[in-house]
């Protein structure tokens, strides 16, 4: 890719693992809605054709040299973001479920209200967006943990259709939660006072693979990304305290 140091700059990264059935109408369509943006699939490690169908779609593909997962992909596709002079970065799910018309307006409220973070979500505004029980239970547990740690609500913290700034991909390229990040990089980005915005967004349901999520999986999601909310709260709050001291004592 070229770089670029343009204020409005914008990538699209696509986090993709074995989406060889919906990759190719996932990056025709975002060049169809946003046409002239490029185009960034971050494979990781697939075993079917997604790199092939990502390439003749007319995206550029970094491939992972190892499996990394969710996070360990996003985390390369900021780092490179930011080496490339990117002043914004709009992550798209590989599977189809993001609709690419809802891209222009996470890009605008990241412009217009210098917000570091963006996200596109289902339950802003009633906008007929569906989920099935199970998720719907934890988003709404998610939201009442996530209200006293963040000092506003959010209601969708589990949408992966989210947008950056440059701040925050300075952040986020050194650091970025491996595993169900979304949550997790929330509280990364309020613990040093920036600031969010949520725009209504609509999710499609999958027409092809399948998702990895099970019951025991979700199980997983729930106690993993509740000690990474604590750890990161914890982590923060002990250097905001050190830093106090040395201030009071160097007064």
């Amino acid at each position: 890719m070229t770089p670029v140091n343009s204020p409005d700059s914008l990538l699209i990264i696509v986090p993709a693992l074995n989406e060889e059935g919906a990759i190719g109408g996932v990056v025709s369509e975002i060049h169809q809605h946003v046409p002239g943006v490029p185009v960034l699939v971050i494979d990781d490690c697939s075993s079917d054709t997604t790199v092939a169908v990502a390439r003749q779609a007319g995206a550029e593909v970094l491939p992972m040299p190892h499996h990394l997962g969710l996070g360990g992909c996003v985390q390369a596709g900021y780092k490179l973001a930011w080496e490339l002079g990117f002043h914004y970065v709009i992550r798209v799910d590989g599977d189809g479920q993001h609709d690419a018309r809802d891209i222009p307006s996470v890009f605008e409220k990241l412009k217009t209200t210098g917000c570091e973070m963006v996200i596109g979500s289902r339950f802003v505004a009633d906008n007929g967006s569906r989920t099935g029980t199970v998720r719907s239970l934890g988003i709404r547990f998610f939201r009442l943990v996530l209200r006293p740690v963040l000092g506003k609500e959010v209601h969708d913290p589990t949408s992966g259709f989210v947008g950056v700034n440059r701040r925050a991909l300075n952040v986020f390229r050194n650091s970025f939660p491996l595993e169900y990040p979304e949550i997790e990089a929330l509280v990364v980005l309020q613990r040093r006072r920036f600031r969010f915005e949520e725009v209504p967004c609509k999710m499609r349901p999958r027409t092809t693979g399948r998702s990895t999520i099970t019951a025991l999986k979700s199980l997983y999601y729930v106690v993993h990304v509740l000690l990474g909310v604590f750890v990161n709260v914890l982590k923060f709050d002990r250097r905001y305290h050190r830093a106090q001291r040395e201030r009071g004592a160097g007064g």
